[in-house]
């Protein structure tokens, strides 16, 4: 399971021109399922960003997490974070779980985040979406797990 966050001060995901999820500060994260991807990666994963401190103190330390800051996210499914450039020019993407393992365990993510206390919208798995967000920093991590 591939994780890319986002620190954020606005995102927005619209599909069709209608908007499925808008937050104001927090984290949009594009989260890709591998084929052998469980929910034990999604717990350590959801765990892992919930409480990542990627959010500045008063003294402009990034010493705060999502809970801190009573802070939101936005997960998008992107089976693209498993493309493989290593032949050729055109991505293969072999390495992405099917949609019919992905799907579940996109939705399972989602939930945990909001268990752990973080709104958690969501774009439309497998639509083409327009993700909108204002990067804040830029603060961007690559989580695996």
């Amino acid at each position: 399971m591939r994780a890319l966050v986002q620190r954020v001060t606005y995102g927005k995901v619209s599909v069709d021109g209608k908007i499925t999820a808008e937050i104001g500060q927090g984290v949009v994260i594009l989260l890709g399922i591998g084929h052998s991807d469980n929910v034990l990666q999604a717990d350590f994963l959801s765990d892992k960003i919930v409480n990542l401190r990627i959010f500045e103190d008063a003294e402009g330390k990034m010493n705060l997490c999502l809970l801190d800051i009573k802070g939101s996210a936005i997960l998008v499914s992107q089976f693209t974070l498993y493309a493989d450039t290593s032949r050729g020019r055109r991505p293969s993407f072999v390495d992405a779980a099917l949609p019919e393992n992905a799907r579940p365990l996109i939705a399972y993510f989602a939930d945990k985040m909001n268990k752990l206390g973080i709104p958690t919208g969501q774009g439309i798995f497998g639509a083409d979406m327009l993700v909108e967000i204002h990067n804040d920093g830029p603060v961007t991590i690559w989580l695996e797990k």
